[in-house]
């Protein structure tokens, strides 16, 4: 008979994104949004260079993440900060100031994925004149 412990093993040895029902699948899906990325971009510190260089990770409010993210909706901020707490990649804390003070710190399970979409925005921000370059030529190709 199979414990608790064997079948979560079981399981996780089994995750496989490629499969429609798979749980990983929901969760790649979750962290290759482009909001996701800049969220953790900026709690991860990465938010006044554009060389590379990397910053300490901060906790930030809502308002500061909001004037950052150029573009997002406040319901899509809000939806993404509560799926990232919900995910255990962020901790939401409350302070009882006047007003409240509420602001959003990475765990160390959303700095460790913060190391990874460093990468990805750090290799777009890199590569871009190429893929508007590449993008043109095949705009005029397909015209």
């Amino acid at each position: 008979m199979a414990t608790k412990a064997d079948e979560k093993a079981q399981a996780k040895a089994e995750y496989n994104a490629f499969l429609a029902v798979c749980p990983s699948r929901q969760l790649l899906d979750r962290i290759s949004d482009k909001w996701v990325v800049l969220i953790l971009c900026a709690l991860g510190g990465d938010t006044a260079e554009r060389s590379g260089a990397s910053h300490a990770p901060k906790a930030m409010r809502y308002s500061e993440l909001a004037r950052l993210l150029a573009g997002v909706s406040q319901k899509m901020l809000t939806q993404t900060l509560r799926a990232l707490e919900r995910d255990g990649l962020l901790v939401r804390t409350v302070k009882p100031t006047v007003p409240v003070t509420v602001t959003y710190e990475l765990t160390d399970l959303g700095l460790s994925l913060h190391h990874l979409t460093r990468g990805l925005r750090q290799w777009a921000q890199t590569h871009m004149e190429e893929v508007l370059a590449h993008r043109e030529d095949h705009d005029a190709r397909a015209s």
